[in-house]
């Protein structure tokens, strides 16, 4: 029946809202009860097995190998069991306080990241147990699933936030209400499990001596076909798992699954670093193809054509080396005539070449099938972050040369493409990725 006074119309569009607030409380709901019994499979880990191998003690075999195990999980239990859980019960109260629970909390939320690069590790010992040993405390314990199987609750949480924070932005949205800092949420748990993805990625790298935390943040990586030319015999074309480093490229082989369920692994094969590094971009004219050349000190050279699934990626990857290679020499631009060099970007500032920077729109292509970027509409996402870089873009004021330079240790002898054009981020701009980049590395 119609309320006097009120069009059929208003009456339909208020009764929709209102459905909609109900069915966004119907997620929130869901949010809550599963975090409840994501917190009893940590227990069941944490005062289930490991309190039972602490007062046991382990197999002689087995001696040092429960830190791999279980990695930072005590931790993760510990927060979400006295805090996170908490504050998502009083969200059941006042949903708005919901978004800023996920973006107050970013910072703490690394935690799974730290959690995901060790997961590889944790899995191959596992392994080795789980019919036996892993298999007695679980029938003790009177567990229903085996250790494996909640061992991978926690990757399998932190990508359920996002799911759930979409449909709750869904129905929030519809129902008309202010959605704007829980769209920054859902940014921010997009961008985490993302992350969580490539460090187990990196996790599965195999036969890399170096410590792969030290060499910035892990920019890109995908699937190439690599031509290795370095004057010897013919090259071959082999495929190749490469990752961008802020400090290194990675090149390894995708090892052959045993199994048809085995998670993939990757052999390291070589390497090139970011200050020997050069680019040549369109090589053969191929939009797919770029070309990295590897200088060493004594002059010898090694060049690595690679071939990506599509032209899109090849941009992609051609734009943030750039970025890193601009980046470089311009420090070195800086260190070498630091009086000339802050005169002319006082110049340039005073020109407005700050404001062009922060105002000129992203050029750069989308992003496909790169884990390593959070948001595949706005270009590459890198920052200078950089133990041996400043933690500032430093602009050049005259446009990109044709020939980037790579070099700090090798003289700036990198041959260079022309470098793709995406805006430098604005400093100080508040995204994901730039969030992310404040942390300290040790805490890998």
């Amino acid at each position: 029946e119609e309320l006097p006074g009120q069009p059929p119309e208003e009456i339909t569009s208020e009764e929709e809202r209102k459905s909609a607030l109900e069915k966004s409380m119907f997620v929130l709901t869901e949010l809550v009860e599963t975090e409840k019994m994501y917190v009893e499979d940590l227990g069941q880990i944490v005062e289930g097995y490991m309190a039972t191998m602490r007062a046991r003690g382990v197999p002689e075999d087995m001696e040092g190998k429960d830190k791999i195990i279980f990695g930072n999980i005590h931790q993760i239990y510990d927060w979400h069991k006295d805090y996170f859980l908490k504050e998502l019960e009083k969200c059941l109260h006042n949903p708005d306080l919901l978004a800023q629970l996920f973006i107050k909390h970013e910072r703490r939320l690394h935690m799974y990241v730290v959690y995901c690069q060790n997961k590889p590790k944790s899995e191959h010992i596992v392994s080795e147990y789980i019919d036996s040993y892993f298999e007695e405390l679980k029938q003790e314990l009177g567990h229903r699933l085996q250790l494996n199987d909640l061992l991978i609750k926690p990757v399998q949480r932190i990508m359920k936030y996002q799911l759930l924070l979409k449909d709750f932005l869904k129905y929030y949205s519809k129902a008309g209400m202010d959605t704007e800092q829980l769209e920054k949420a859902v940014e921010v748990m997009c961008f985490v499990p993302k992350r969580c993805n490539d460090m187990m990625n990196v996790g599965r790298l195999q036969g890399f001596e170096g410590k792969l935390t030290a060499q910035g943040k892990l920019l890109q990586q995908d699937t190439f076909w690599v031509t290795e030319q370095d004057g010897g015999f013919l090259p071959r074309c082999r495929e190749r798992r490469v990752f961008l480093f802020e400090q290194l490229v990675i090149l390894s082989e995708p090892l052959e699954r045993r199994k048809a369920f085995a998670t993939p692994a990757y052999l390291f094969k070589s390497s090139i670093k970011v200050s020997c590094l050069g680019l040549e971009e369109g090589v053969e004219n191929d939009p797919c193809k770029f070309a990295l050349t590897s200088r060493g000190a004594d002059r010898s050279s090694v060049r690595y054509v690679l071939q990506a699934a599509a032209p899109e990626i090849a941009r992609a990857w051609a734009a943030d080396i750039s970025h890193i290679l601009e980046t470089q020499r311009d420090f070195l631009n800086a260190l070498q005539s630091p009086i000339e060099y802050q005169r002319r970007e006082s110049k340039s500032h005073s020109l407005g070449w700050a404001g062009a920077l922060r105002a000129s729109p992203p050029s750069g292509p989308m992003r496909p099938h790169s884990s390593a970027s959070m948001d595949r509409n706005t270009g590459p996402s890198f920052r200078a972050y950089n133990s041996s870089l400043p933690s500032i873009y430093l602009p050049s004021s005259h446009p990109p040369p044709t020939e980037v330079l790579g070099g700090l240790v090798c003289g700036g002898q990198g041959l260079g493409g022309q470098g793709a054009g995406c805006p430098l981020p604005e400093p100080g701009s508040d995204t994901p990725s730039a969030r992310l980049a404040k942390l300290d590395e040790d805490e890998l």
